[in-house]
């Protein structure tokens, strides 16, 4: 059988970190070519859909591409002023490419797979089984509408994920020291560190997860290491941004900084008077 999927990734990614999962690309793409050998499905392509302006979805989209998946970024709404400008957008660009195949490429597939638990789905493979295509609704447990269950046929993800080798408990501490570097310099550098810029140079050049980025940070602000404020900033709609600072007071931060210190303590009274 020949099948084409389409990931809802948003939907699958919360519905997966509400039950303490964070997916990664790596595993989403190991879930289906599991589903595609234990079911003798080939599948000739991924289509995949998300708002990667999210902070949570950093360089994922240069990840899903690197393995041959088709990503389309749907900007969902202004992150500053929590404002909606685009209600259910990944939805509706979804559909919309899907029925594009369904009408233009009808005898090259036998069905859709469709990665989601999102009830507004209903009418759309209401239409595709009327066209005499089959569609297998694949999602998380406890988060697929009822509506579509009847099309999912116990296919669920965060199943195999609780098969798969958890991953390694993250301490923090052993990277405290690189850590502290890394937000140093970033003070110099900067006029000042906002929250997500600090969480995207930690991802990035401790080689860590989002999640165990998060935690880095929850245990630097418990340990007086970091600390955390509020920064007017009249660029934003909203007038202000959460900032880290390196508390100087902290023996930790004092020998991992070393020589930078001073100018990292220049640059927060500067920070200070400006404010």
């Amino acid at each position: 059988m020949k099948a084409i999927a389409f990931v809802d990734y948003e939907n699958i990614w919360t519905g997966l970190l509400e039950r303490g999962y964070e997916l990664r690309p790596e595993q989403l793409e190991g879930y289906l070519q599991y589903y595609a050998a234990r079911n003798k499905v080939d599948i000739l392509a991924i289509y995949l859909y998300a708002n990667f302006d999210r902070e949570e979805f950093w360089r994922t989209q240069t990840t899903f591409q690197k393995t041959n998946v088709f990503t389309r970024h749907v900007f969902g709404k202004n992150n500053y002023a929590s404002t909606e400008l685009r209600h259910n957008a990944a939805d509706l660009e979804l559909m919309l490419e899907a029925q594009e195949i369904l009408l233009t490429r009808t005898s090259t597939f036998d069905s859709f797979l469709l990665l989601t638990g999102d009830g507004d789905f209903l009418s759309f493979v209401r239409k595709v089984r009327a066209w005499g295509k089959e569609v297998k609704v694949i999602g998380v447990t406890g988060s697929v509408h009822h509506a579509l269950q009847p099309y999912s046929e116990g296919e669920d993800i965060l199943q195999w994920l609780l098969q798969e080798k958890p991953e390694t408990e993250y301490c923090a501490e052993q990277d405290l020291e690189k850590g502290i570097h890394i937000l140093g310099n970033l003070q110099i550098r900067l006029p000042y560190v906002a929250s997500t810029r600090a969480r995207a140079a930690l991802t990035e050049l401790l080689g860590r997860s989002v999640s165990q980025v998060k935690e880095f940070i929850r245990y630097s602000i418990k340990e007086n290491i970091l600390i955390e404020r509020e920064h007017p900033d009249s660029n934003l709609k909203i007038g202000k941004t959460k900032i880290y600072l390196l508390n100087l007071e902290n023996t930790k931060v004092c020998e991992a900084l070393g020589v930078l210190r001073e100018e990292v303590s220049q640059r927060q009274l500067k920070l200070i008077l400006e404010i």
